[in-house]
């Protein structure tokens, strides 16, 4: 097939996935139903949007950060999107760095191998948004009002080297913990940045081997590190993010210290975790909830010829775990939540790195391509779950919980999601979050289309 047709088939580039042209800021939003009066702050979604149109193989990732943003006050609504104005965006076309289908490049003055997009995460840190990279990029400072770029954040210059997506921000300290992993070593990196933007805490951690993490427990005193047994073979070894497998080992968590020292490691049955609901303390357990992913059953699918296998591997599936680390003994032990299917957990954030009881998590369609057609509320110690149907045809993102403004319980308050049909059209979806099978309270409707992404975030009062 010709290169300028190879796009035709991939399926990340058309219908809930295909880029918008437009960034635009909208007052006044219509509005189905009622918005709560006591819903008070922003949510923020990240995900990839070409900027231009793609030329060779495009992978999902590749897409340009585009941040879309919805403020609620007063019963009122407003919505903007934004770019994220990253230097390789910024170069016009012009950056030395390719993309996840391209060899892996060394560019000078750059500390990242590939195109690096900072689309897929947002955390609130300091009064601004953080826009982070999967892959361990350099993160961003967006205004969270207007979500115009700031700077590509170094936290004046003392940021060592990258920050992977899902560091965490501590709501008692306003910490931000992050972690860091080379693409080429067996080393990773984790540290902290104060409640005001100073570096306080950065150490390195060896590993086995080259390792590709994508997320990290926190809890009050420990960040809990991911050994996973992704191993990447020697033929692939600068081309390695897509040529991997899993390997007959075991899977690790290093638990580290936050104020420093050495990791204890502990050892459970082989598998690959994406998304951590999340961490906490029980006595000298640290115990740790996440999504631990199962086989999808798919086939790759030709119909996307050359990008059947990056679809396949899209497919996310997975069921929530608990696992049980006891400091003082060196056990550990592993339990299954529920064998229901779901992914992209959240949970109030008023409470990370501190004992939930409550989870939420998008439900996926049954279908290859990364869509949800509903959202599952899990209580964590029982198992027992409800859930939340989308209408038919309407797909959402990864939800936010918003407490309600005086809120002193850990589930009062609202989860507010994006939503969008195939025919074009996108709401934001307000639901009680102690009432999630019933339908939203609000479906506010947005001026355009927001193209399906990654992960989302709640700031109250913004």
């Amino acid at each position: 097939m010709p290169q300028d047709n190879i796009n035709d088939l991939n399926p990340y580039l058309h219908g809930l996935y295909r880029p918008v042209d437009r960034e635009i800021a909208a007052d006044r939003l219509d509005v189905v139903g009622e918005i709560p009066r006591d819903l008070h702050g922003g949510y923020f979604r990240n995900g990839p949007n070409p900027a231009a149109p793609p030329t060779g193989m495009h992978h999902w990732f590749d897409g340009d950060g585009m941040i879309h943003g919805i403020w609620f006050e007063n019963g009122e609504a407003r919505y903007a999107n934004r770019y994220v104005r990253t230097e390789d965006l910024n170069a016009n076309g012009a950056s030395p760095l390719g993309g996840i289908f391209e060899p892996s490049t060394d560019a000078p003055g750059r500390k990242v191998h590939y195109r690096d997009t900072a689309n897929t995460d947002l955390v609130f840190h300091n009064g601004k948004l953080l826009a982070l990279w999967y892959i361990s990029g350099q993160p961003v400072a967006v205004d969270a009002t207007t979500l115009e770029t700031i700077r590509t954040e170094t936290f004046g210059g003392a940021l060592p080297g990258n920050m992977s997506a899902h560091s965490k921000v501590d709501p008692e300290t306003g910490e931000l913990v992050f972690f860091d992993y080379a693409l080429y070593e067996p080393k990773m990196w984790t540290g902290a940045i104060s409640a005001d933007g100073e570096l306080t805490h950065f150490q390195e951690v060896d590993l086995p081997g080259p390792r590709l993490p994508h997320d990290m427990g926190l809890t009050e005193n420990y960040v809990i590190l991911h050994d996973l047994p992704v191993i990447f073979s020697e033929q692939a070894i600068r081309n390695r993010l897509w040529q991997i497998h899993v390997a007959d080992q075991p899977t690790r968590f290093g638990v580290v210290p936050r104020k420093g020292g050495a990791p204890k490691w502990f050892e459970f049955p082989t598998c690959y975790v994406y998304h951590v609901i999340n961490a906490w303390e029980e006595g000298d357990e640290v115990v740790m909830t996440a999504c631990k992913m199962v086989p999808n059953g798919f086939d790759p699918d030709a119909r996307y010829g050359p990008y059947a296998a990056m679809a396949d591997v899209l497919a996310l599936r997975a069921q929530p775990f608990r696992w049980r680390m006891n400091m003082k003994t060196g056990q550990g032990c592993e339990e299954q939540i529920d064998d229901a299917l779901s992914e992209f957990p959240v949970v109030n954030c008023d409470l990370t790195g501190r004992k939930t009881q409550y989870s939420y998590h998008v439900v996926f369609d049954d279908c290859i391509e990364q869509r949800f057609s509903g959202l599952l509320k899990y209580d964590l110690e029982t198992g027992a779950r409800r859930r939340h149907d989308f209408p038919n045809g309407v797909f959402g993102s990864e939800p936010a919980f918003a407490p309600r403004v005086g809120a002193t319980e850990e589930d009062d308050g609202y989860l507010v999601t994006f939503t969008a049909d195939l025919s074009g059209n996108s709401e934001a979806h307000v639901i009680d979050a102690r009432n999630v099978d019933r339908p939203a309270l609000a479906r506010v409707k947005l001026p355009q289309r927001t193209p399906a992404g990654f992960h989302g975030v709640w700031a109250q009062g913004i």
